[in-house]
């Protein structure tokens, strides 16, 4: 059996709206194992970032909390963490790469401070040592002419060379788990490929773990070892990315994999697109949260929300239409 390195259970979170709490995630069960990548894909407003700020215990700074459930990290809850506790372990052990790069990083001090301000902190590192370090983090990411580059300001770089930055500060203290939050937004096709191939090859090299949010499936297929589907606050599938890319189970997800573009000739010019739009979480329709959508829908959809079922080997889906036997 793989490693667990995190294992979430039933992560419930919530926001305060005109004095009533809305759920943003909704029961959410997910497990990353030692040295793999678990994508977390869906559209936006299905509750990828708000999981990850829940991991992070950062959900509190943005007016949410946590509920109920767990996040067990090396024999620890982090739910339980206190804020003063969790600066031991958020940019130590568990590290983030946020949407934005130019947002991410504080436009008054230069590149190299803030890399060695982590080291400083988490390693305890002198300052000769940390700005050292820092340029030998540059070098690693890729950054032609690290000694010089060390001493700019962020808005003297590129926005791929800002998210390179931003990957250098999460891995300064060579973290057990990274959680890339869209790592590749708002940059080029070419650059994106450098980004992911940067991951992939940082991750051999350090051994960590990562969970990587995305929108975008074709990311997910490059980079997935395992793949879960989030679709309105809840986890609607999860199981192997080749599993979940050749047989798809749950509705929601042959929509998704349908959307991307194909070549010229292979589906046509006309593109597919999911029926209807993602519902507020504040009001959410009753059974399953994607009836109003699904071109499978049953009546029971519409009145009881479906428990997640097993479909195959570690892959499960939560839609009815596996109990009554009616799809393949």
């Amino acid at each position: 059996m793989a490693q667990k390195v995190l294992e979430i259970n039933g992560l419930t979170t919530g926001f305060l709206a005109e004095k009533e709490i809305v759920k943003a995630t909704d029961r959410v069960n997910l497990q990353l194992e030692k040295g793999k990548t678990l994508c977390l894909v869906g559209e936006s407003g299905s509750g990828k970032s708000v999981t990850s700020l829940a991991i992070m215990r950062l959900i509190e700074f943005s007016g949410g909390r946590i509920l109920e459930g767990s996040i067990a990290f090396q024999k620890q809850d982090l739910a339980k963490k206190t804020q003063e506790e969790m600066l031991h372990i958020r940019g130590n052990k568990i590290a983030m790469i946020f949407q934005d790069p130019m947002t991410a990083l504080n436009p008054v001090f230069t590149v190299g401070e803030q890399i060695a301000e982590s080291l400083r902190l988490h390693q305890g590192m002198k300052k000769e040592k940390a700005w050292t370090e820092a340029i030998k983090l540059l070098r690693l990411v890729g950054i032609p002419s690290p000694e010089l580059r060390v001493k700019q300001y962020p808005h003297e770089l590129s926005g791929g060379m800002c998210q390179r930055v931003v990957i250098a500060i999460a891995l300064a203290c060579r973290p057990d788990v990274l959680i890339a939050d869209e790592p590749t937004t708002a940059l080029d096709v070419t650059v994106q490929a450098q980004i992911l191939d940067l991951l992939r090859s940082l991750q051999k090299e350090i051994g960590m773990s990562i969970l990587l949010i995305t929108h975008d499936m074709g990311v997910a297929a490059e980079m997935a070892d395992r793949i879960a589907v989030m679709y309105a606050g809840a986890i609607v599938e999860e199981g192997d990315a080749t599993a979940i890319f050749d047989k798809p189970s749950h509705p929601y997800t042959t929509g998704l994999l349908q959307s991307i573009p194909g070549l010229e000739g292979e589906r046509g010019h006309e593109l597919y697109t999911i029926a209807g739009t993602i519902p507020p979480l504040s009001a959410l329709p009753s059974g399953c949260r994607f009836h109003p959508r699904c071109p499978h829908v049953m009546d029971k959809c519409r009145a009881v929300s479906p428990p997640s079922m097993t479909v195959g080997d570690r892959h499960t889906s939560a839609c009815w239409l596996y109990e009554e036997g009616e799809r393949a």
